[in-house]
């Protein structure tokens, strides 16, 4: 069986793309089955760079095709914040979600969105990104306990529920990270004959 390597130690995220890849041809590893792996900086200033670095940095340690991606939050009345310091705004999801709500506090537009950037990189080269986005408002309240980050107060256009009161299937098929899984997906099955080799 071929596999590659998101570069990634977040189980959750993991977990997400194991889901979204469902393919028994190719097996998922990650960052946490190469405990050795050095860490990367991510001094991109975009999400497509910070994806680019981590995936260059996993296939060059690893010796296999990597991808890796970057997301964040974007909310509109806080100048696109937190963006690509969305993982970074606070010590623990708790504190990121209580931080964008004390910023958004007195706040009527809360038009935000999320969106994901996917670097593919093979024989430590990157060959494509790709960026998926997902619409949407920020709530008043944390509502929901299925998903993690800023799920519990992003409510999709659309919808009612916020992202954490939906179920893994609903949040996977209109994701930010499943519209840009599903660009690199058909770029890869246009590109298979040429990637097949190497991952072989």
């Amino acid at each position: 069986m071929s596999y590659i390597v998101i570069a990634t130690s977040n189980a959750h995220k993991v977990q997400e793309y194991a889901k979204l890849i469902g393919d028994e041809k190719v097996e998922l590893k990650s960052l946490l089955d190469y405990p050795g792996f050095p860490g990367v900086e991510e001094n991109g200033a975009t999400f497509a760079e910070n994806a680019a670095i981590k995936a260059l940095a996993a296939c060059k340690y690893c010796d296999v095709p990597a991808f890796a991606d970057d997301s964040g939050l974007e909310i509109a009345a806080l100048d696109n914040r937190p963006g690509i310091y969305s993982a970074r705004y606070a010590a623990t999801d708790a504190e990121r979600i209580a931080r964008v709500l004390g910023e958004m506090e007195g706040v009527t537009d809360r038009r935000a969105r999320f969106v994901c950037a996917i670097a593919i990189a093979i024989n430590g080269e990157i060959i494509e990104s790709f960026e998926g986005e997902i619409k949407g408002t920020i709530g008043f309240t944390p509502k929901g306990t299925n998903g993690f980050g800023y799920d519990p107060i992003f409510i999709p256009d659309g919808m009612t529920r916020s992202f954490a009161e939906l179920t893994d299937a609903e949040k996977n098929a209109i994701s930010h990270r499943h519209n840009a899984f599903v660009k690199a997906q058909e770029f890869v099955e246009d590109q298979m004959s040429v990637l097949d080799e190497d991952f072989n």
